[in-house]
């Protein structure tokens, strides 16, 4: 736990989706961490070996477009989870982030979340449900930015 007396996290994203119990072991393995604005936090293709949620600030999450600047995808703040590759072999990373804004987050070191899920199914299907749904929702803001980017006007909406 980190320096200063308990974490005290809302009930909401990641936190919402987890009982009282698994919400206080998840956050034992938390350590909070701060980055700058305009700090690049982890690129494509590196290895996912944590993640984080967001307690203050924004991410910009950008896709690598051969040819072209990267492409900013989603911006994701306060609640969200910062990276999902981690849970995904490989385990590198798909998009790459950079802060948009002074941020600070809880930190997770992911093979200890693993380790942790490995011994109790219920937190590692609550955890499993709530990050799918994360990949599903950052899967759709990419396709329909880089629709809006480089499809021609007119070429339809994403159903």
């Amino acid at each position: 736990m980190a320096k200063g007396g308990p974490i005290v996290v809302a009930r909401t994203g990641v936190f919402g989706a987890l009982t009282k119990e698994h919400r206080e072991q998840f956050m034992s393995l938390a350590r909070e961490v701060s980055f700058a604005i305009d700090e690049r936090i982890f690129d494509e293709g590196g290895r996912a070996d944590r993640f984080w949620i967001i307690h203050t600030g924004t991410v910009a999450l950008d896709l690598h477009v051969p040819g072209r600047r990267a492409a900013v995808i989603e911006t994701v703040g306060a609640g969200e989870l910062l990276g999902w590759s981690w849970l995904v072999p490989p385990h590198r990373w798909h998009l790459g982030a950079q802060a948009s804004s002074p941020v600070r987050a809880y930190e997770f070191d992911a093979t200890a979340v693993r380790e942790l899920c490995g011994k109790d199914p219920e937190l590692d299907h609550a955890l499993l449900t709530y990050v799918s749904g994360v990949i599903a929702g950052r899967l759709r803001s990419a396709r329909v930015r880089l629709l809006d980017l480089y499809a021609p006007h007119g070429a339809g909406e994403v159903p």
